[in-house]
């Protein structure tokens, strides 16, 4: 499990998971989601970090992936709106002070 307390702020982490929260069908090659090695060139993060946090988000539950290879992330809005307040992921991704949405939406 993910310990909050330990890492001051996961930046990687953070990065992954926004990316996926505020993802778009039209940035991913499939309706089933994006696959570690897209999401990678995306967060401009390398593969083998963006690989090991997505096991962490897999294991809060808030991501889901399918397929085996290629496999397809996707976030789970709904797992994620259940999730404890004092959860320590659901924390890190609901900082958004240093967040730039404009990132994530076009207006």
């Amino acid at each position: 499990m993910y310990d909050y307390e330990t890492e001051i702020e996961d930046k990687e982490l953070k990065s992954v998971g926004l990316e996926l929260m505020f993802m778009t069908p039209e940035k991913c090659s499939s309706e089933n989601g994006i696959t570690a090695v897209e999401l990678a060139k995306l967060v401009e993060i390398p593969i083998e970090i963006v690989k090991k946090k997505l096991v962490i988000l897999k294991e809060a539950g808030i991501v889901r992936v399918k397929g085996i290879n290629p496999k397809y992330w996707s976030f789970d809005n709904y797992n994620f709106q259940r999730m404890d307040e004092n959860d320590d992921v659901y924390r890190l991704l609901c900082n958004f002070d240093d967040v730039d949405f404009d990132r994530f939406f076009q207006y």
